[in-house]
């Protein structure tokens, strides 16, 4: 039985060189050591052999059984890249092919939006000056002409945090008075973009939370036509230089005269639409002289400088400019509407 274990193990070992295919090693491998291949049908003879030479036997096997399986193995191994190279021989690498295509991300529209922006007022000589979104009661309200329990205030329902008169900012005007102490007493040309945060009712037209941009320029002899003139430019540059503006007057604590800015509507130009709820205008941002109060806070004196403010809201562009009637889409992460822009 050993003398016959011994002569397949050769005869096993000289088949398996001549295994030139994964086929080959296939058939070899089921005639040789699967489950009735010639090593395993020589294992039912055992029975044959006398009790002492059965384990001697069984030794023996499975010795024989490892060899042949390392020796598959190896072969396997040497067939896979003798046709490997074959293959690439064989075949030519076409370099002119077109690679695969990956996926880009792109810029969220308020983030597009608020770059058009600051290219519009940076050719006007603005710079973007960055405040804190959390600020004290007194820069938020008190220093812009807000003074405690004053009625405006109910227009901003605010965050506030453990530590007393710590709020996340409403508005990014507060950013006004940081600007005015570190740039005082030189000029100042800002604009201050940002998130703010108000606990409003999340509806298609209010969020808890939205970006804003807020603008000063404080110097001499500053008066409100450089207000309408700075302001008519953005309005032509973002929506085209046939958009008409005009200017109603309104109330903001930190500003006088203040002053509500519209542009004639661009989806209809001025007929009346949806969009302008058949008015021909859109109201885009709001806008005054600063307030005195705010300038000698700021550490100017009113008697001698002389500024501007306003604000506006990306968002509120966006939707305008792209039609868009939900402003809740814009956090949302939806790539259907995101990857529109």
């Amino acid at each position: 039985m050993l003398e016959e274990l011994e002569q397949l193990h050769e005869a096993a070992l000289q088949q398996l060189a001549a295994a030139n295919s994964g086929d080959d090693l296939d058939n070899w491998y089921k005639q040789t050591l699967g489950r009735k291949g010639s090593i395993q049908l020589l294992t039912r003879k055992v029975g044959s052999l006398a009790a002492d030479d059965r384990p001697i036997f069984g030794r023996n096997v499975n010795i024989a059984k490892k060899a042949l399986q390392e020796a598959y193995d190896a072969r396997a191994q040497q067939v896979k890249m003798a046709e490997l190279a074959a293959k690439i021989s064989a075949e030519a690498l076409d370099v002119t092919l077109p690679g695969r295509v990956q996926p880009q991300g792109r810029l969220h529209p308020i983030t597009q939006t608020m770059r058009a922006i600051y290219r519009v007022f940076g050719d006007m000589g603005f710079q973007v000056y960055r405040s804190r979104d959390v600020e004290t009661d007194e820069i938020n309200f008190e220093l812009l002409n807000f003074p405690p329990h004053h009625p405006a205030r109910e227009m901003q329902d605010s965050f506030y945090t453990n530590t007393p008169d710590v709020i996340l900012r409403t508005h990014t005007s507060g950013g006004q008075i940081r600007a005015m102490h570190e740039y005082h007493p030189e000029p100042i040309r800002v604009i201050l973009p940002g998130m703010c945060y108000r606990n409003e009712q999340i509806t298609t037209r209010s969020e808890i939370q939205f970006t804003q941009v807020e603008g000063l320029a404080v110097g001499h002899n500053i008066t409100f036509a450089d207000l309408k003139g700075t302001l008519t430019e953005f309005a032509r540059r973002m929506f085209g230089e046939e958009r008409d503006t005009r200017f109603r007057a309104s109330y903001f604590p930190f500003t006088e005269p203040s002053a509500e800015m519209d542009v004639s509507c661009f989806l209809c130009d001025g007929d009346g639409c949806q969009v302008c709820k058949y008015t021909g205008w859109l109201e885009i941002l709001g806008c005054g002289m600063v307030h005195p109060n705010v300038l000698r806070n700021g550490g100017y004196d009113p008697d001698t400088y002389t500024g501007f403010a306003f604000g506006l809201g990306p968002e509120r562009i966006a939707m305008l400019k792209y039609g868009i009637d939900d402003i809740r889409l814009f956090w949302a992460n939806d790539l259907r509407f995101l990857e529109q822009f």
